[in-house]
């Protein structure tokens, strides 16, 4: 019986084309935002000077074909430090815009978190990007001091 039924389901496979293997997991789609580099350890003394402040952020790329709205979306860490794009904040197709822990005046390439202190770990992190309805779009961590940066 059971040889009967084994034959009765291979055959019904490839009368329609398919196989009894199972397939692999589908790849994870690139994010529409990405994060693409994080420099947790701005270069130097950290003396919380605003120059040295600046010298950390995370730099967000869009990797769609459309421009995309960051309004409302937050980044974070860990320790739930969170920035909020305010306003509408277009990224173009293949655009990046960089956000600095530091005080300045925002642009279409640089926002500024307006920290008066550092939010990244240099020891380790994660960076968390957000849409405005709290969906998480992308994440970058990094577990130890290294170059001061890291490519996510």
């Amino acid at each position: 019986m059971s040889r009967r039924f084994i034959g009765l389901v291979s055959a019904l496979a490839v009368a329609l084309g398919g196989s009894l293997a199972v397939g692999a997991p589908a790849q994870a789609a690139t994010p529409a935002i990405e994060i693409t580099k994080v420099y947790y350890d701005s270069p130097g003394t950290d003396n919380r000077s605003n120059a040295s402040l600046n010298a950390e952020y995370v730099k967000l790329t869009n990797r769609r074909a459309r421009t995309i709205n960051l309004k409302n979306w937050t980044l974070r860490d860990k320790a739930n430090h969170v920035y909020t794009f305010s306003g509408d904040v277009k990224l173009a197709k293949g655009k990046s815009v960089v956000i600095r822990t530091g005080k300045g005046t925002n642009t279409a390439k640089n926002r500024y978190w307006g920290s008066g202190n550092y939010v990244w770990n240099n020891t380790g992190d994660t960076a968390y990007l957000r849409n405005a309805s709290g969906k998480l779009i992308d994440k970058c961590a990094w577990s130890k001091k290294g170059k001061g940066y890291t490519a996510c």
